[in-house]
């Protein structure tokens, strides 16, 4: 018992699970955008089981499908996997209870969820195999979190009938491609060699850079075009002008022969932006109503 008590503990250390943080917030948004207000504790709880099954499974089959290249990378080669401290089957048995998880969280919100629920896990499981074949995976990568804030609109509403949640997604995807592009830098030299497939191994850091900058500013314009489709107020504004400052601040961390700041720039600043995002365009639907 304690020794399975121990594997969790680091399959959840190994998966981040503190950074559910990035994609939970959106979730919530499209809830509260949903319900124009406060969603049930009902919906609430199954929307964050939810969640947190999906971003477990996801996270813990790409360590197993990644397992190889994180023992060549030096940049990873102590994750838990491929340094012994976790076995394969372990960590396939967790990723069969996160997907049962998310599965049996999504049956007991709404009929049109479970009939969907499968799109996710298959997008998520896609996800880990992309970067083989395709530079593109950065915006898988932002499709399966784009997936959140819609799946939460169909949790409440059990339809999709607004362009509201889609512009939500449109702006997590692009986002979270922007970033990844980012994050991806640093691994520009192991994917050349492996024959992995990103836009830093095909571009370079430089040109990477610019096209990471031109992703969030798709996501800020899809933002202000999300401003004003959902019709919000004055709150909402202060939240267009902080993400727009920080997504900023984001790329003068980080510079193509100077990448020392890049956790700062995707862990610290990214968190902030999807609360604020919360807080404020969550804040005007309650002011609205």
């Amino acid at each position: 018992m304690l020794t399975i008590t121990r594997n969790i503990g680091t399959t959840l250390e190994m998966i981040k699970i503190e950074h559910t943080l990035f994609a939970l917030p959106f979730a919530f948004l499209g809830a509260v955008l949903a319900a124009h207000g406060l969603p049930t504790a009902t919906q609430v709880l199954w929307i964050t089981l939810a969640m947190v099954g999906a971003r477990s499974t996801a996270m813990a089959f790409n360590r197993v499908a990644d397992k190889d290249y994180d023992a060549r990378n030096p940049r990873t080669k102590m994750r838990a996997i491929p340094a012994g401290a976790l076995s394969v089957g372990f960590v396939l048995v967790f990723t069969m209870f996160g997907a049962a998880l998310f599965l049996f969280a999504a049956a007991m919100l709404n009929r049109l969820t479970l009939v969907l629920s499968p799109v996710a896990l298959a997008s998520i499981a896609l996800y880990s195999y992309t970067k083989r074949w395709t530079l593109l995976s950065h915006l898988v990568l932002g499709w399966c979190l784009a997936i959140a804030p819609t799946g939460a609109w169909i949790a409440v509403r059990g339809s999709l009938d607004s362009p509201i949640p889609l512009l939500l997604s449109l702006v997590v995807m692009l986002w979270t491609a922007g970033f990844d592009v980012l994050y991806a830098c640093q691994d520009y030299d192991f994917d050349r060699r492996e024959g992995l497939h990103s836009i830093p191994a095909s571009f370079g850091i430089s040109r990477s850079l610019w096209i990471s900058r031109l992703l969030h500013a798709g996501a800020f314009a899809a933002l202000v075009a999300l401003y004003f489709t959902a019709n919000l107020g004055t709150l909402a504004v202060a939240g267009l002008v902080a993400t727009g400052a920080l997504l900023i601040y984001q790329h003068t961390l980080v510079r193509a022969d100077d990448l020392s700041r890049l956790n700062a720039a995707f862990f610290t600043t990214n968190a902030f932006v999807s609360i604020i995002l919360l807080v404020t365009f969550g804040g005007a639907v309650f002011l609205r109503t």
